[in-house]
């Protein structure tokens, strides 16, 4: 069995950056496997399922909504083993190492952003989970419909019930430490896709494989000219679904054994695992189409619909593991590193947990998620306050540090320090920040705004412009005024 991590903080660095999560790993233990299931998490969500199923209705046939998601993948695949590497090395979180970009100080600017973006994600995926909850509980237990009206904030009593029942689930998990984690991703992963195997196998036998139809497109199918753009949207949509645990990658990468065996996990977890996962996606899909006579991209309302209690009961819980899974490792981990790098003495990895769990509450995610256009729209607005952040990154650590990091001077408050900077920032940083961020944000809100021209296509690329922004804007701004040296 692969042992837990351990970390090791000379007595030099400083309290005030540092504690037993922040210091870099001592035995890094994590194997292609564990990479490998860590993906399987992160893509076998409810989100994940109906982000896939929400490109039918932009008009695609399926193979370009296939290739869409195999094409936005890849991409995903090339940025991960980029944040992956920084880490890996030094052994350091997302936050640490963004310490030898924005400064000792500085980092927790890009930290605090990923953080409070991460506290909105986990009420979403803890809401969508509890809808499986629900179905099971009115199945077994119809009395509870009476508790299924919306009551408090536009809650149920039993909603509230079930959201709890899975808050305090996914709370014991990450109370017990990252090892414990890494078991359950290990075992999740490969059980959900059982399931999905066995639901897509059901119904393609109710529905008969000479009925399963592939075109699955709604609306006016588009010519190939057409086409085109509409495909560059989905795949910038699969890239901005991922963006989130895209850029804290380095919180899992640190944990590897080596590079090479975080890149084979990347590979067989992004391009191999979700082509396969996306092929059932289609397939699960078309099969609802013959069987209940009408197109169903919600794993959760498909499992709903065959009514019987031990599809419902297997569907349900399964669901609610996978949705488990993906809330852990995109958005229980990041904001753990992240607040504790705030104050680390003060704010430890379980404590900064534990405020994204209870943020996430008091965010009522279920009142903002439920419009039409959520899902598009907020992926917009999360790729715009991440891409800059990612690109900044990525070019403070590969051109202006030449992938060179001094580890000991990230834990150090000496005015000195390498990565003191001015007073602890690095202005270049900052004002790289501002730089692509404003233009990012301003392509996911000016078109909502804007009506005379349609141009809400533009929202759909606000990951790639701020990071390309941020990437140009940081480099530029270090050749002007160097600040970041070789390690």
């Amino acid at each position: 069995m692969t042992q837990p991590a351990v970390t090791t903080s000379p007595p030099s660095y400083d309290p005030r950056l540092t504690n037993e999560d922040l210091a870099p790993l001592k035995k890094q233990t994590w194997s292609s496997y564990n990479i490998f299931a860590f993906w399987m998490s992160d893509v076998h969500s409810v989100g994940g399922y109906v982000t896939a199923g929400s490109l039918f209705a932009l008009g695609l046939a399926s193979w370009q909504v296939l290739f869409a998601l195999l094409a936005g993948i890849v991409i995903v695949n090339v940025f991960c083993n980029l944040v992956a590497r920084p880490s890996q090395v030094t052994g350091v979180p997302y936050p640490v190492i963004n310490r030898a970009v924005f400064g000792v100080l500085g980092a927790n600017i890009p930290a605090i952003v990923r953080g409070a973006i991460a506290i909105a994600w986990y009420g979403v995926q803890t809401y969508l989970a509890s809808q499986s909850l629900i179905i099971i509980f009115l199945k077994f237990w119809p009395a509870t419909a009476a508790l299924n009206e919306p009551t408090f904030l536009g809650l149920s009593v039993l909603g509230y019930i079930c959201y709890a029942i899975l808050w305090l689930a996914q709370a014991a998990v990450f109370w017990r430490g990252m090892d414990a984690i890494r078991r359950f991703v290990d075992w999740a992963g490969p059980a959900v896709y059982v399931v999905m195997l066995v639901l897509a196998g059901y119904l393609v036998s109710q529905a008969g494989w000479e009925n399963i139809s592939l075109d699955l497109s709604q609306g006016d199918s588009l010519g190939f000219a057409e086409s085109i753009p509409v495909m560059l949207s989905a795949i910038a949509l699969v890239v901005s679904y991922f963006s989130g645990p895209m850029l804290n990658f380095g919180d899992f990468s640190r944990y590897g054994r080596s590079f090479e065996a975080v890149k084979r996990g990347n590979f067989l977890g992004l391009p191999i695992n979700f082509l396969f996962f996306s092929l059932l996606t289609v397939i699960t899909a078309s099969a609802t189409v013959p069987v209940f006579g009408e197109l169903i991209t919600d794993p959760i309302h498909t499992v709903q619909r065959i009514d019987t209690p031990f599809a419902i009961l297997l569907g349900g819980l399964t669901f609610v593991i996978a949705t488990v899974g993906i809330n852990i490792v995109a958005n229980f981990i990041s904001p753990a590193f992240d607040f504790s790098n705030v104050s680390p003495q003060r704010i430890s990895w379980r404590t900064g947990g534990m405020i994204a769990a209870v943020g996430s509450v008091l965010l009522t995610p279920w009142n903002w998620y439920g419009n039409p256009d959520a899902i598009h729209y907020t992926l917009g607005l999360l790729g715009a306050l991440i891409g800059p952040l990612f690109g900044i990154l990525i070019a403070g650590y590969y051109i202006c540090a030449r992938q060179r990091v001094s580890v000991d001077e990230l834990f150090t408050m000496d005015p000195g320090g390498r990565y003191w900077f001015s007073r602890g920032y690095n202005p270049n940083a900052i004002w790289a920040t501002v730089a692509s961020g404003g233009p990012a944000i301003a392509s996911v809100l000016v078109p909502k705004l804007v009506t005379a021209v349609d141009v809400t296509w533009i929202a759909d690329y606000s990951w790639f412009i701020g990071c390309g922004l941020g990437f140009v804007a940081m480099i530029a701004l270090e050749r002007r005024n160097p600040r970041i040296t070789a390690a």
